[in-house]
């Protein structure tokens, strides 16, 4: 079978295609058949091995794992003797961590459920690791109410794009942070306000929120006290190492004056999120924003396009 493979930590350059074998699944996976892919900032800094802690994770040396990609959606082929929720056929979506990149993949069955019925491979593709970060961080980190006010800088990437439309799925007044190109299509998606970050300083609006979820990391922790809520919530969820520091120093997941002000937690592959995720899309409450579809013998200048950060929604690997 064909994959993308990488045996050195590199620019977008050392990811090759190669046709490696086709691997079975054991007792409890099924092989998949991956029909699209997804491009998530892990790739990125897993791909360089850059922060230098990402290597105690993924390799020190040399990278742990040869094959990228953890967003997937395809079609069951072959399942394991131990497997009881699927059987070849079942077309099912998922993070699978890594192994993505490829026609085919083995994966623990508990990291997959069935797709949604109204949506395409490449749609359903996009959701799991930028749906999963929005659900858990506004429903279980934030505990969103309806009626509140939220802030989402960077609406326009992967995350932000789900974390518009849940969060007004939980009944919040969302403001979106976009650049120019994009405000039609954050305002298409639900947001009641949106705040082009060229033209306005979203920090110098004279607007309190509730809630700030925090996609770009390009702001001091001064500036965001400025317009958080006596008793707001602001959340980090972006590589910004300045301001992790700055928030890890001041407060932590401690309050301060009212406020509290602290990174996210990583996303977790949850089968019951990602059943929820499918209910949302199957009642069309959510949509995947889609920027741009590679094949798979282009996954190096998708990279270059996730690296070049002027992406909106998702980058889809077809294969």
């Amino acid at each position: 079978m064909k994959a993308i493979v990488r045996t050195k930590y590199g620019s977008a350059d050392v990811l090759k295609l190669k046709d490696i074998e086709k691997p079975t699944p054991k007792e409890n996976e099924v092989l998949v058949k991956i029909y699209a892919a997804a491009v998530n900032p892990l790739d990125k800094y897993f791909m360089r091995g850059t922060p230098f802690f990402i290597r105690f994770v993924a390799g020190l040396v040399t990278p742990k794992y040869k094959t990228p990609g953890a967003d997937i959606a395809g079609q069951v082929e072959a399942v394991g003797e131990n497997v009881t929720q699927f059987q070849p056929g079942d077309e099912v979506y998922g993070d699978i961590h890594n192994s993505g990149f490829a026609e085919y993949a083995r994966v623990p069955e508990k990291l997959l459920v069935l797709k949604p019925a109204n949506v395409s491979f490449e749609e359903a593709a996009a959701i799991p690791v930028a749906g999963l970060t929005a659900v858990q961080i506004l429903r279980d980190q934030m505990q969103i109410k309806p009626g509140q006010k939220i802030l989402i800088n960077g609406a326009s990437g992967g995350v932000g794009t789900y974390a518009v439309q849940i969060a007004k799925h939980y009944g919040a007044d969302v403001t979106g942070v976009c650049s120019t190109g994009n405000v039609d299509m954050v305002r298409s998606i639900g947001a009641d306000q949106v705040t082009d970050y060229t033209k306005e300083d979203f920090t110098q609006s004279g607007e309190f929120y509730d809630l700030i979820l925090d996609n770009v990391g390009n702001r001091s922790v001064s500036e965001l006290k400025r317009i958080l809520a006596p008793n707001g919530m602001y959340l980090l969820n972006a590589f910004s190492p300045a301001l992790m520091l700055q928030l890890g120093l001041q407060s932590g997941k401690s309050k301060n004056g009212g406020q509290v002000m602290r990174n996210s937690d990583v996303a977790k592959a949850i089968q019951s999120d990602l059943e929820f995720l499918k209910e949302l899309f199957e009642a069309g409450t959510i949509k995947s924003v889609i920027d741009k579809v590679y094949p798979l013998s282009e996954t190096p200048e998708a990279v270059r396009h996730l690296e070049s950060g002027r992406a909106r929604g998702k980058i889809i690997i077809a294969i």
